[in-house]
């Protein structure tokens, strides 16, 4: 991405945060956890993340495979109730907003600016998610002998 676009969201990181959070209130929680105003502070945090990521990739030039959508990532979680979802679907949905507005404003200098804040919000998704998932108590445990205690082959 440009570092043109990169610089334009982060002026407009006040509406951007703004958006986000009334996105996230509008999904409700599922949990305690997933609660607005609980999740309201890692805002910034991810925010700064993704614009970091987009940098990063852009100086390494990556040229791999586009994370999974976020909905994918909820598919494969096993309870369904991690937090982040709401956080990072919020999220996406904000900052793609503000990319496209920020475009429509300047149609000549447009890019690949969305398809990298894909890139770069859905791997920092996949990185969060799957870090909670891995804490989980509700994730299957593999089966020990009741005897032995060893952990039994999958069939």
């Amino acid at each position: 991405m440009q570092e043109y676009w990169v610089a334009a969201l982060n002026a407009r990181r006040r509406d951007i945060h703004q958006r986000w959070e009334a996105l996230l209130r509008l999904e409700g929680a599922d949990g305690p956890l997933a609660e607005p105003d609980n999740l309201v502070h890692l805002i910034d945090w991810t925010f700064d993340e993704v614009l970091g990521e987009i940098r990063r990739r852009k100086a390494s030039r990556r040229s791999e495979a586009p994370p999974s959508a976020i909905a994918t990532l909820r598919a494969e979680c096993h309870c369904g109730h991690n937090p982040l979802f709401n956080h990072f679907i919020a999220g996406e949905r904000a900052l793609l907003e503000a990319l496209i507005q920020l475009q429509a404003a300047h149609p000549l200098r447009r890019s690949t600016a969305v398809a990298e804040l894909y890139v770069a919000i859905r791997a920092i998704a996949m990185r969060e998610v799957n870090l909670l998932c891995s804490m989980c108590a509700k994730r299957p445990h593999p089966r020990t002998h009741a005897s032995t205690g060893k952990v039994a082959a999958a069939a």
